[in-house]
């Protein structure tokens, strides 16, 4: 049995997930300049966000693409009694997409046009990164990162290794493992309450490619704005998202402060806004999450009985197949 202070990390992982989807698409792939614009008095509620062609095929307080994949990950853990099975999680990446899924980069829509993706996943991913000449790293593997520490939260090791398998069914570049496990590291700390510096964040991630270490270092500060998370040659990129959620675990104040900030820098607002959700669900807890938030979420109710399911698998072990 869970203890009552890691069940509301939990829940907070979840909803954090959800929520920073859900209000970061007010603000997704506008600049700052444009979002002073359209938002002059500031932004922090769903019925706020602009009608505009891309946000209105989404209803208020619906979650993305973001989350919708970070569920077909904790369902199949679920729906499997806590076994999970790699071609399972890909079959049901596949049938939501190929139903209508919405949302996707470049590189995940390449993915799973691939013939026999679903048998071949990973060799699929591989095949569609090459043809990128190795160069794309987006963050379509981090954004429904998160539920990994759903499902792994005693082993670092475990969670680590299931994070990099995940990864691949989509990303294959070292830069989107990377930024998965640290992702990983940072949720796995804050639910074994732990603070780790920015050196032993990277020790136990175990990060790989030195353009991960690199970048991180030169980008990361208290100041949010050095982050240029509205840069709109970097738009998508692994690295710069996975700085949202180093950013959040080490600056933010609260769960509304720090989600608003990383949200009213633009960007990809969505995406680093879940990831940001997830650790500052994790950081501060669901009792921290404003109820305007839960409330105003499309499917609340859906994702409070998901939750309840969940809870129910997550006493089995867990085990990868």
């Amino acid at each position: 049995m869970k203890k009552p202070h890691l069940d509301n990390k939990l829940k907070g992982i979840l909803f954090g997930q959800a929520i920073g989807d859900a209000l970061g698409l007010g603000c997704e792939f506008l600049n700052k300049n444009e979002i002073q614009k359209h938002y002059p008095l500031g932004f922090s509620d769903y019925v706020q966000i602009i009608q505009d062609d891309h946000r209105k095929r989404w209803g208020i307080g619906c979650w993305t693409d973001d989350t919708d994949q970070f569920l077909c990950v904790l369902d199949s853990f679920s729906e499997n009694r806590g076994v999970i099975s790699l071609n399972d999680i890909a079959q049901r990446l596949y049938d939501w997409f190929i139903a209508g899924g919405m949302g996707v980069g470049k590189l995940t829509y390449n993915v799973f046009k691939m013939p026999e993706y679903t048998k071949y996943p990973e060799k699929c991913a591989a095949l569609a990164w090459n043809m990128t000449r190795k160069k794309s790293a987006p963050n379509g593997a981090l954004m429904r990162n998160g539920a990994v520490s759903l499902i792994y939260n005693t082993d670092l090791k475990e969670a680590l290794i299931f994070s990099e398998s995940l990864s691949k069914l989509t990303h294959a570049d070292q830069r989107c493992i990377d930024s998965c496990k640290i992702h990983t590291t940072l949720l796995f700390s804050l639910l074994n309450e732990e603070n780790l510096s920015l050196e032993e964040i990277f020790i136990r991630s175990e990060i790989e490619d030195e353009r991960t270490v690199e970048y991180i270092n030169s980008f990361l500060s208290s100041d949010i704005q050095i982050l240029d998370l509205d840069n709109e040659n970097e738009l998508g990129y692994t690295l710069k998202a996975v700085s949202s959620a180093l950013w959040v675990y080490l600056f933010a104040e609260s769960f509304e402060q720090g989600l608003l900030k990383i949200i009213h820098e633009g960007g990809d607002a969505d995406t680093n806004g879940c990831i940001a959700g997830t650790i500052l669900g994790a950081k501060f807890g669901f009792d921290s999450i404003p109820v305007k938030w839960i409330d105003g979420l499309a499917q609340s109710e859906a994702l409070e009985k998901r939750y309840a399911t969940y809870n129910g698998s997550s006493e089995n072990s867990g085990d990868l197949s």
